[in-house]
């Protein structure tokens, strides 16, 4: 086979796979008990996946599984959609480390749109209920599309100093904002976090309400009904060391990892991965 056909199969097999959407199938399962302890069997029945060498690196890339890692779940039942994050990580932020501010914003700890939400250790998730869009846009802010935080020392419920959910962006568009809030109070998104005993790292357990936080069609909500079903979705594991870890990146940030997505649009929705929700349970051959 001549090279130059060889160098262009390869090329072409290359672009393909990148071109290629991550799907992850959420299954119908038990229901979890969110307290941040993955027990015996809990998460048995999910979709299992792992990061974060193999993903989108927007900043420092993670070379190491010991400095930064994944485990991570996903299923759903009748009512909600369900994910467990087991993450590995060396040095916790406000723990291990003092608080420290980035100096892009002294006002990044501030539970108020002014605020970095995302700042610190954390995951953020990004769903495209409505698996849609036009061009280059983000999230919403709404049932059809929205990004939201849980971090490990900080929470719209808690405060800073304890873990939790966040509302996340576009939270420069107070309807958005507003609307992340009332999902947080009103329990339409639950997330616990717990620091592993070892200390070396933590455990999310999060929990989204098919009503109101996957609205398919204007006004329609997501349910077993309407059968198996793809919507868009990334990612995102954020990692804060110190700052002298973090030089030259924005803000300071040691990582920040996503799913999927080219590191410059990975917020676009067209740039997510697939979740497949399934209405049935899965067959085992």
């Amino acid at each position: 086979m001549p090279i130059r056909f060889l160098l262009l199969t390869i090329l072409s097999a290359a672009t393909l796979l990148r071109a290629q959407p991550r799907i992850l199938d959420a299954w119908p399962g038990a229901t979890p008990v969110l307290d941040g302890i993955l027990s015996p069997g809990e998460w048995d029945d999910a979709t299992r996946f792992t990061g974060v060498i193999h993903w989108t690196h927007t900043f420092t890339p993670t070379t190491d599984p010991r400095d930064l890692a994944l485990t991570a779940y996903v299923k759903c039942d009748p009512k909600r959609l369900y994910f467990a994050f087991d993450v590995t990580d060396d040095i916790l932020y406000g723990i291990d480390t003092p608080r420290w501010l980035p100096p892009e914003n002294p006002k990044a700890h501030e539970l108020t749109r002014e605020g970095y939400p995302w700042f610190g250790d954390e995951m953020e998730l990004l769903i495209n209920a409505a698996n849609k869009w036009t061009g280059h846009e983000g999230a919403a802010g709404n049932g059809a599309s929205w990004q939201m935080v849980c971090n490990l020392t900080k929470s719209r419920l808690g405060g800073v100093g304890q873990g939790g959910l966040l509302e996340g962006e576009p939270r420069s568009d107070p309807k958005a904002w507003n609307t992340y809030r009332r999902w947080i109070e009103s329990g339409a998104q639950q997330a616990v976090v717990r620091r592993k005993p070892s200390g070396h790292g933590y455990v999310i357990e999060w929990a989204v309400s098919f009503t109101p936080c996957l609205e398919v069609e204007p006004g329609r909500y997501y349910s077993f009904a309407m059968g198996d079903r793809d919507m868009g979705i990334n990612i995102a594991l954020g990692d804060v060391d110190t700052p002298e870890k973090g030089a030259g990146n924005f803000a300071h940030f040691h990582h920040e990892e996503w799913l999927t997505g080219d590191p410059k649009r990975r917020t676009e929705l067209r740039e997510w991965g697939i979740l497949r929700l399934h209405a049935s349970q899965r067959v085992h051959k």
